[in-house]
C-alpha cells in the first residue's frame, strides 16, 4: 500500500497557509513547538542620550593607539586611562565615568550600512529600519510609550528633550503613542498654559466649538484621535508634572556636578522619570561648545574633547545620581548616535562619517555590566567578534524593559514586527 498522501487542492493550500501567516502574525507570536527563550528584565524606565553628528568611538569608549591629525597617522586623538573593569579602556576625558564603568556596558560592535547622510542614519537608529516608500515606522521612544505607557497617571509616558523631529515620531502608532518636548531646562513644554489673551469667555466659546466638531466625528477619524491626545495632554497641566521642571529645588551642588546645559538635562531627565514618565530622549545638541558638536569634521575636532567632558560629568552624575535613589535598575540609559567615525582624519585635522563599527553606550537596567562587549581591530573599523546590529539594540532595550521583542505592531497598513529581525544581547540579559 502506497503511504503517499494526496496533493492538496489549490483552495485547501491557500486556506492552510492564510492560517498559519494569520497566527505567524499574532501579537507576540513565536514559532510552534519554539518556546520563547528569550531573556526579559524589569527596567521600568528609559533614558535615552542622543548625541547628535556621530560620537566618535575611537575617540570616546574604544580608544586605541594615538594617532596624528597633523602627520594624518589613523588613531586615537587622545590618550586612554583605565577603569574599574579590568581590561576595558576609555578616552581619558571620561575620568569620572572610567569610575563608574562596572554599572556600564559600551557595545563596541554595532553597525549599519548608512554611513554619508545624517538623517537617514538618525532615522534608522531611531526607528530600528531604513527609510522605505511612504510608511512611517515607530521611533524607539513611541514604541514604548505605546506598549508600556506612563508609569504613573498624570505624567506623559514619552518625553523629548530638544528640537522634534519626525524621526522621534509615533510613526503609524498615531499622536497617543507620541512625545511632549522642551528645548531648554528653564521652563517647561510650551502650550501647557493658557495664554493671557485667551480670557474665560473665549476659552468657553472654543470648548463649544470643539464640542460640535467631537460630536460629529467618527471614533477613530484622525479629528478623534487627535482630540484624544489634546484631552490627555490636558492631564499634564496640574502641578505633579510641571514641579518636575523645578531645578533649582535640586541642591546646589548636585546640580554642579551634572555640569551645563547637558547636564541639567539629564537631572531633568532623572525628575522626569522619578515621576513616572516612562522614556525620555535628551539630545546634545550644543554644536557651540566645539563649533559643530559631534559631527567633527575639521576644526570641529580640535575641541571635541569639550563635548566628551560633558559627556562624562552629565553620565557619570546620572548614573550615580540613579544608584542613589535606588533606581538605577529599574532604568536603562543609552549613550547613542548615527554612526561612528574612522580613525583617520581628514585634510582639516578632523574625521569622517564611519556605520561598519561604532559603539552604543548602555548603562543601568538591571543588566550584566562588563564594561564593554564587542571587539573591533587596531582601527575600531573592522569587527572582530560579536557583531551587533540596530535591530539587535532596539530588541535589547524592549527587552530589559519588560517587552516581548517578538511582539507584532498594527495600526499602520499592515502588521510590523517590534524590531527588523532583531536579537537581544543575550549575555547582557541572562
Amino acid at each position: 500500500m502506497s503511504s503517499t498522501l494526496p496533493a492538496p487542492d489549490r483552495r485547501s493550500f491557500l486556506a492552510s497557509s492564510a492560517g498559519a501567516l494569520s497566527a505567524a502574525l499574532l501579537p507576540g507570536a513565536i514559532a510552534r513547538g519554539a518556546p520563547d527563550a528569550t531573556p526579559r528584565g524589569s527596567a521600568e524606565h528609559c533614558i535615552f542620550l542622543w548625541l547628535a553628528g556621530g560620537m566618535a568611538q575611537i575617540d570616546t569608549f574604544d580608544p586605541k593607539a594615538v594617532g596624528d591629525p597633523v602627520g594624518r597617522k589613523p588613531g586615537s586623538a587622545y590618550e586612554s586611562i583605565p577603569t574599574v573593569v579590568p581590561e576595558v579602556r576609555v578616552c581619558r576625558f571620561l575620568e569620572r565615568t572610567a569610575r563608574v564603568m562596572d554599572r556600564v556596558t559600551a557595545v563596541r560592535t554595532v553597525h549599519h550600512a548608512m554611513i554619508d547622510e545624517h538623517a537617514a542614519a538618525t532615522n534608522l537608529v531611531h526607528t530600528g529600519r531604513p527609510t522605505i516608500g511612504t510608511l512611517m515606522y515607530p521611533s524607539i521612544g513611541s514604541v514604548v510609550a505605546h506598549q508600556r505607557g506612563a508609569a504613573r497617571d498624570g505624567v506623559p509616558p514619552y518625553v523629548l528633550i530638544g528640537f522634534p523631529n519626525v524621526s522621534r515620531g509615533p510613526g503609524f502608532l498615531g499622536p497617543e503613542a507620541g512625545y511632549v518636548y522642551l528645548t531648554e531646562t528653564r521652563s517647561g513644554p510650551a502650550g501647557f498654559q493658557r495664554p493671557e489673551f485667551v480670557t474665560d469667555d473665549r476659552r468657553q466659546h472654543r470648548e463649544r466649538l470643539l464640542g460640535l466638531l467631537r460630536r460629529n466625528a467618527r471614533h477613530d477619524a484622525p479629528l478623534a484621535q487627535y482630540d484624544r491626545a489634546v484631552a490627555e495632554s490636558l492631564k499634564y497641566t496640574g502641578p505633579r508634572f510641571t514641579r518636575v521642571f523645578q531645578l533649582d529645588q535640586e541642591p546646589d551642588d548636585l546640580r554642579q556636578s551634572y555640569g551645563g546645559e547637558f547636564g541639567q538635562r539629564c537631572l531633568l531627565a532623572r525628575r522626569l522619570v522619578e515621576s513616572g514618565v516612562r522614556f525620555v530622549e535628551v539630545s546634545h545638541n550644543l554644536g557651540f561648545l566645539n563649533g559643530t558638536g559631534w559631527d567633527t569634521h575639521n576644526e570641529g575636532q580640535l575641541k571635541q574633547h569639550l563635548l566628551i567632558e560633558e559627556l562624562d560629568s552629565a553620565l557619570s552624575t546620572l548614573i550615580l545620581d540613579l544608584e542613589h535613589r535606588q533606581m538605577l535598575d529599574s532604568t536603562l540609559i543609552v549613550v547613542a548616535s548615527e554612526f561612528g567615525r574612522p580613525a583617520g582624519f581628514d585634510a582639516g585635522g578632523g574625521r569622517g562619517h564611519q556605520g561598519a563599527a561604532f559603539t552604543i553606550v548602555l548603562a543601568g537596567g538591571g543588566l550584566r555590566h562588563r564594561g564593554a562587549f564587542g571587539t573591533t581591530d587596531d582601527f575600531s573599523k573592522t569587527i572582530l567578534d560579536h557583531p551587533v546590529s540596530i535591530p539587535d539594540i532596539h530588541a535589547t532595550i524592549h527587552a530589559t524593559l519588560g517587552i516581548d521583542p517578538a511582539t507584532i505592531l498594527t495600526g499602520g497598513p499592515r502588521p510590523v514586527p517590534i524590531t527588523d529581525g532583531g536579537t537581544p544581547i543575550h549575555p547582557l540579559l541572562s
